[in-house]
């Protein structure tokens, strides 16, 4: 199944760079416009939610690049994804490309977390270089797919009770 672990190191990658770069894109030019931009959705304060997205973006990125930790990355990104559906993208459509973005993206971010967690991270990762996996065990399967869920499902609903303030209708 060398076929299988090629591809799914190859997605773990590609997904992870693409999270780490969307975390490390907050910080480039420094984190008010991110700030400010939280604060006016609702998540405030904005520079603690601002910092928190980014560097939860970037860690999990990395760790989920690298196979390691592998459902508890997973489950960054969904809480991440979850949060943001529900502050920016909820109300406006499916598609990406409409008015204020859809949630199209977010969702397939969530889903695509999902399946990592359950399949695992594969025998080309950290996790199975340093006993995480067991041939499949405690970071895979059911278990895996729900350490994600749950955790993901957990965490944004968590920072969504403590920092989601939403601004009063115009």
């Amino acid at each position: 199944m060398a076929h299988f672990d090629f591809v799914l190191l190859v997605f773990r990658i590609g997904m992870g760079v693409t999270m780490a770069l969307h975390g490390w894109n907050k910080l480039r030019k420094g984190i008010g416009g991110t700030a400010g931009w939280f604060e006016s959705i609702g998540m405030r304060p904005g520079k603690l939610n601002g910092y928190m997205a980014a560097f939860t973006e970037i860690g999990s990125g990395a760790l989920l690049a690298i196979g390691l930790f592998t459902p508890l990355a997973a489950a960054a990104m969904i809480g991440l994804m979850l949060v943001a559906y529900w502050v920016a993208h909820r109300n406006n459509g499916f598609f990406i490309f409409n008015k204020d973005q859809g949630w199209e993206y977010v969702f397939i971010i969530g889903i695509a977390a999902l399946v990592v967690g359950g399949v695992g991270p594969g025998r080309w990762s950290v996790d199975d270089v340093v006993g995480l996996t067991n041939g499949g065990g405690l970071y895979s399967g059911w278990t895996g797919a729900l350490i994600t869920l749950v955790g993901g499902i957990g965490g944004g609903v968590t920072q969504l009770a403590i920092f989601y303030r939403p601004p009063a209708k115009a």
